[in-house]
C-alpha cells in the first residue's frame, strides 16, 4: 500500500469531501442554474459549490497559505509558503451536458531557493469512478495504490494522443489546424475528451500516449504536469523547452514519442 504526506492527506481528504455533492449535482444537471461569465465558458451552482467546500478545507488545514482557485481567483497567504493551485470541476461543459467525463484536481506548489515555484504535489480526482491519481515530486505518480507509469509505445503509428480544440472565443484554432495536420496522419488516433486535468491524468497512467494543447490556466495542468512527470514522461512547451507554463504551450509525452511529436508540432509552426 503506497503511503503519502500529510499534505496529501489533506488535499484528498478536501477532494473527497466535495466529491458527493458534484455526483448528486451530476444526477441532476438538468435542473442545474447555470450563469455565463464569458464566450462558451460557464459557471455553475456545482462548480461553486465544490470550490468552496475545497476552500473550507484547505483554509482550516493549512490557514496561512494562500491559494489560486479558477472561480475564487488569487487568495493571498504567507508569500513565504506554499499555495494550493485549485479547479473544483474541469470539464465543467461536459459535466453541464451530462458528459461522466470530469474531475477535481488540486496542486501544491512551493518557492524553491532559487526564488521561482515548483509545483510538488499533486491529485486528479474523479468523483464517478472514484479513481484517485495522486503524485509527490521524487516519490512518483500512482492511482490509489498502482504505481504508474507512462506508455512504453515507441511509435507514432501505433499511439493515441490527446488534445484540446479552440471553441468560441478560447484558442488559436489556425495554429491548432496546422498542428492538427501535422499529427494526425502519423498517429493511430487523436481524442478530445474535454478535461486536460484527466489527459494528463490517464497519460501518466498510459491511456494516452501523447497530448498538446494551448490556452491553459494553472488550475488546469498544475497538477497533470506533475503526474506526468513523475510517472517518466516529458512535459515541455511546443518548441521543446521548460517554458510550458509561460509560453501556454504544452506538449506531453513519453521519452521516445515526445521528441518525435515535437518534430511535429515544431514543424508545424514553421
Amino acid at each position: 500500500m503506497a503511503s503519502h504526506s500529510g499534505i496529501m492527506t489533506v488535499i484528498e481528504r478536501a477532494a473527497r469531501k466535495a466529491a458527493p455533492r458534484l455526483r448528486r449535482d451530476f444526477n441532476e444537471v438538468q435542473q442545474l442554474q447555470v450563469s455565463r461569465k464569458g464566450p462558451a465558458d460557464f459557471v455553475s451552482q456545482a462548480d461553486q459549490r465544490a470550490e468552496q467546500t475545497i476552500f473550507e478545507e484547505l483554509s482550516h488545514a493549512r490557514p496561512d497559505w494562500g491559494m489560486l482557485m479558477e472561480e475564487r481567483g488569487e487568495v493571498a497567504g504567507d508569500p513565504n509558503k506554499p499555495r494550493f493551485i485549485v479547479d473544483p470541476l474541469d470539464g465543467t461543459t461536459n459535466f453541464l451536458h451530462g458528459i461522466p467525463h470530469f474531475c477535481i484536481s488540486i496542486a501544491v506548489e512551493e518557492p524553491m531557493p532559487n526564488g521561482k515555484r515548483e509545483v510538488t504535489t499533486a491529485l486528479v480526482y474523479q468523483p464517478l469512478t472514484d479513481e484517485s491519481f495522486w503524485a509527490e515530486r521524487g516519490r512518483g505518480a500512482w492511482l490509489t495504490d498502482q504505481r504508474l507509469r507512462v506508455s512504453s509505445r515507441r511509435d507514432l503509428a501505433d499511439s493515441l494522443i490527446a488534445t484540446g480544440i479552440p471553441f468560441l472565443g478560447h484558442g488559436d484554432f489556425a495554429q491548432w489546424s496546422r498542428i492538427f495536420g501535422a499529427v494526425a496522419p502519423e498517429v493511430a488516433g487523436i481524442r478530445r475528451n474535454g478535461a486536460a486535468a484527466l489527459d494528463l491524468a490517464w497519460l501518466a497512467a498510459g491511456r494516452f500516449d501523447g497530448f498538446w494543447e494551448s490556452n491553459l490556466k494553472p488550475w488546469d495542468v498544475a497538477a497533470g504536469m506533475l503526474l506526468v512527470k513523475e510517472a517518466g514522461g516529458f512535459v515541455t512547451d511546443f518548441r521543446g523547452g521548460d517554458r510550458a507554463m509561460e509560453r501556454n504551450e504544452f506538449l506531453a509525452a513519453n521519452d521516445a514519442l515526445h521528441s518525435r511529436l515535437h518534430k511535429l508540432v515544431a514543424g508545424a509552426l514553421r
